[in-house]
């Protein structure tokens, strides 16, 4: 086979795939659906063809395209995704060593792990790391399940197990084969399929104001084995897109819910555990699923009534009902957290981020009814706007779009406090804590509350920020009483009803908004 027609025919298959993905999450009818999975279930043995014939495959390991049966491909993943790999697809995660370099990096580790290594790291100038781990895991293909299997021996933390793994720089190997974690896969049986007999609903039929004040959707609670089996197949199927997502990998099985949204989208969000939980803000994840297909996920951060919001919906669908389905995720978080007031943080709509330029991600937002928050950005887009009204067919430059990414977006209900967190960034709040040690911070609100918290990590992260609030002590009775509630809810199983409490704390929301709040400038 000639480079050209090899080049060809795998431009083929990845277009073909492409398709067949996107009419599987949206078939028309039930004979669509039984042709597209016959087909798509040809995909190993057309990837496995294309090997025999001495094709290249290295543009199926693009992360555009990653992910089809039969193919692999290289990534650094961080050490919690490859321990739980290896579990989930043994015998098809090993180390790239052809992809790797050799440098005196490993040494320190390798002292750790191997006795009297030491004979050849303190005094050689050229150590042959690789031989020694050969010959301690019993060959270099075994070498990756051995080293996970050392470093989960090692009388360390969790936290410092990861640290000593991420200095190996490590690239893996993913052989996919038939894994149910390839995209070509479908991840989880759909209960009912929704065939799209009519047209899609285009975004200029979606209102988020109008879905935010619809009826309720059902939501449940997983059942025990399903909670782990959710995390494990999404961090797989991210993995599989060269992705990892916090609430995938460090998810906590007993919060996961499962919500029907309509139109054959289920949605599954959960948060995560003690222990993994950020200082102030609240973290939750979802994964979105079209008739049984991943088609995108979801993470936000939630603060009183805030949210800041991340959304993509990979690549293959973007042509579907995107506007829509982020709608009615959107949607979920609020009922289940009450939150009002969503952010857009700028590298989602380009800021760093030129893929969010070439889509036009900030129009995506904007025509959903977001606002900027930056008056040279509204400015701006006051002009853009203008053009567009003047100009059929306008198209704003990508310098344009990046200097309207310059800022958050923000959505808000009627009934949030227009504006209240424009100028807000947790970020603000962080650094103001720098010059204070946790362990003070806990003793002095554990006085100003009157409360004994002990040791515990979380109590002494955010207590670094409630330490920052003048006149703590001097609160009355019952609003230091309903801080303590929102403390221990942090603590708690389930951050969800510490945003809840939040939300009912309108002097701790003005204090820690003033907090985080930068000073009006004329940008």
């Amino acid at each position: 086979m000639t480079a050209n027609n090899s080049q060809a025919r795998i431009a083929e298959l990845i277009r073909a795939h492409e398709r067949l993905l996107f009419l599987r999450a949206y078939p028309r009818n039930p004979a669509m659906l039984r042709r597209t999975e016959k087909l798509l279930a040809s995909f190993q043995k057309r990837v496995e063809r294309l090997h025999r014939s001495g094709a290249d495959l290295s543009p199926l390991e693009e992360p555009e395209v990653s992910g089809i049966a039969g193919t692999g491909f290289s990534a650094i993943f961080s050490y919690e995704v490859v321990r739980r790999l290896l579990e989930l697809e043994p015998g098809r995660i090993k180390a790239d060593w052809e992809r790797y370099e050799v440098t005196d990096r490993l040494a320190g580790l390798w002292r750790r792990l191997l006795p009297l290594v030491e004979e050849d790291t303190m005094v050689e100038a050229h150590v042959p790391y690789l031989e020694w781990l050969g010959r301690a895991a019993g060959g270099l293909d075994n070498a990756l399940a051995w080293l996970v299997a050392c470093l989960e021996e090692l009388p360390v933390s969790s936290k410092e197990r990861a640290e000593l793994y991420a200095s190996l720089e490590l690239p893996v190997r993913w052989e996919l084969g038939d894994s149910m974690a390839a995209r070509t896969a479908i991840a989880r049986p759909s209960r009912q399929i929704f065939y799209h007999q009519g047209p899609l609903i285009r975004r200029g039929e979606v209102s988020i104001e109008r879905e935010l004040a619809s009826g309720p959707l059902t939501v449940e609670r997983v059942d025990a084995e399903s909670g782990p089996a959710f995390l494990n197949m999404a961090l797989a199927t991210s993995a599989a897109r060269y992705r990892e997502l916090r609430g995938f990998t460090f998810g906590d099985p007993n919060s996961v819910l499962h919500a029907g949204a309509g139109r054959g989208v289920e949605i599954f969000l959960c948060g995560v555990p003690s222990g993994q939980r950020l200082p102030l803000r609240a973290y939750h994840a979802a994964m979105i699923f079209k008739n049984g297909v991943p088609v995108g996920y979801f993470e936000t951060l939630s603060l009183f009534e805030r949210m800041e919001v991340g959304f993509n919906l990979y690549y293959t669908f973007r042509e579907g009902e995107t506007a829509w389905l982020f709608a009615r995720v959107l949607h979920l978080f609020q009922q289940i957290l009450g939150t009002t007031s969503f952010s857009i943080e700028p590298y989602q709509i380009g800021l760093d981020n030129e893929e969010a330029i070439q889509s036009g991600a900030f129009w995506f937002y904007r025509k959903l009814g977001f606002r900027p928050v930056l008056p040279a950005v509204s400015e701006l887009l006051r002009r853009e706007e203008s053009r567009l009204r003047q100009k059929p067919g306008y198209r704003s430059s990508a310098s344009t779009l990046r200097k309207l990414a310059a800022g958050h977006l923000v959505f808000e209900t009627p009934a949030a406090p227009q504006g209240e967190w424009d100028r807000f960034s947790a970020r603000n709040v962080a650094l103001a804590t720098l010059a204070r040690k946790p362990e003070e911070a806990a003793a002095s609100v554990s006085r100003a509350l009157g409360i004994r918290a002990g040791a515990h990590a979380e109590f002494a992260s955010l207590s670094l920020v409630l330490d920052l609030i003048p006149g703590l002590g001097d609160w009355p009775p019952a609003e230091k009483a309903a801080l303590v509630d929102i403390i221990r809810a942090k603590m708690g199983p389930d951050e969800t009803l510490y945003v809840r409490l939040m939300q009912g704390h309108g002097r701790l929301r003005d204090a820690i908004r003033k907090l985080g709040s930068a000073p009006a400038t004329s940008d």
